[in-house]
């Protein structure tokens, strides 16, 4: 096949690149190739996305597929126009932010979603609404050529996020106390990105049509944490938080600095890991044993070092700092 990929320099569309690659099709990537390198093999085509001609290097040929990984609602509708008449297939890598309620475990692709964001640039908190659009733009061009791919978290080897790493990184690291968030029974759900990737192309190879939730097997924060320390050897202590009092703390949820990533104090979002994936499964989806991920992801979180500055966690001084205060609060209340 010849795949056009609208992106293709950072992790999930270089991944899909390099695997589409492996399996024998012709790759082009079309970005400014300014956040990494293409996956070796495959034809970068420079071209900023927010500009009228971005896409006139590409318009040489029919593309049996197209895929987009994009968040701006702006680069989609321009390449909409400009391509849509060319491909014989369209993929677009949608999330699981499109939804809009997250409370209802179980729920499936046919979920409300959130409304379709106007503007053509998105912010971080317009990002569900910026896909929405992006479903939409897609849905209206291509029709029934579209594969709509929504993923939830997306951890596995290479995960730069820091997201997916950071327990099994940090009962790795040491094993003095670890701090964690008292949430063991909130709903854990993580899709390996090899799993995805290996999906997404089966999907593009069958010409696959509609909307998936490629998203794991529901687990819990505990099972989670449990395989990250088995993964790692860690038998030092829990210390377990209430996760009122990491928020008074300044502890971030989720993600980035500060954070104890995967954990979401919100009940209105007590969900959102925890989605139906029985379409993609009826379609060939069969994601790994999480601990299988897990025990790659830790062999590439040590390769990049355990004592790395992370984009998602404590610093080993928070943590030490973090659990000196809690100590303190609960000898005064002893």
């Amino acid at each position: 096949m010849d795949i056009l990929i609208l992106g293709g320099t950072q992790w999930l569309g270089r991944e899909l690149a390099r695997e589409a690659l492996r399996r024998g099709h012709d790759v082009t990537c079309l970005a400014r190739g300014e956040a990494g390198e293409v996956a070796p093999g495959s034809r970068l085509v420079v071209g900023d996305r927010s500009q009228p001609d971005a896409y006139d290097a590409v318009l040489d040929r029919d593309w049996d597929a197209v895929i987009d990984v994009t968040r701006q609602p702006g680069f989609a509708r321009r390449a909409a126009e400009a391509l849509a008449p060319l491909a014989r297939h369209w993929t677009f890598i949608s999330s699981g932010n499109v939804y809009a309620r997250h409370d209802e475990p179980g729920a499936d692709e046919s979920a409300e979603l959130m409304p379709h964001l106007e503007a053509d640039e998105s912010t971080p908190e317009t990002y569900g609404e910026a896909k929405s659009a992006i479903e939409q733009a897609y849905r209206e061009a291509v029709g029934d050529r579209l594969l709509v791919v929504r993923p939830g978290l997306i951890g596995g080897p290479g995960d730069a996020s820091g997201r997916s790493g950071y327990w099994a990184a940090r009962a790795a690291r040491d094993d003095e106390p670890m701090l964690v968030p008292g949430i063991a029974d909130a709903a854990a759900q993580l899709v390996d990105v090899r799993d995805l990737v290996d999906w997404t192309l089966d999907a593009v190879e069958r010409g696959l049509a509609g909307a998936f939730n490629a998203v794991g097997d529901r687990s819990t924060f505990e099972a989670f944490l449990d395989a990250s320390r088995e993964v790692a050897g860690h038998d030092g202590e829990l210390v377990v938080a209430d996760p009122a009092w990491l928020v008074e703390h300044g502890v971030a949820e989720w993600s980035g600095p500060d954070s104890l990533p995967l954990w979401i104090v919100d009940p209105s979002w007590r969900a959102f890991q925890d989605r139906s994936n029985a379409a993609a499964r009826a379609e060939g989806f069969t994601p790994r044993p999480l601990a299988d991920t897990l025990v790659d992801l830790l062999a590439w979180e040590r390769a990049q070092g355990l004592d790395r500055p992370r984009g998602a966690g404590l610093s080993p001084e928070r943590e030490r700092e973090l659990l000196a205060a809690l100590r303190a609060v609960t000898a005064s209340a002893g």
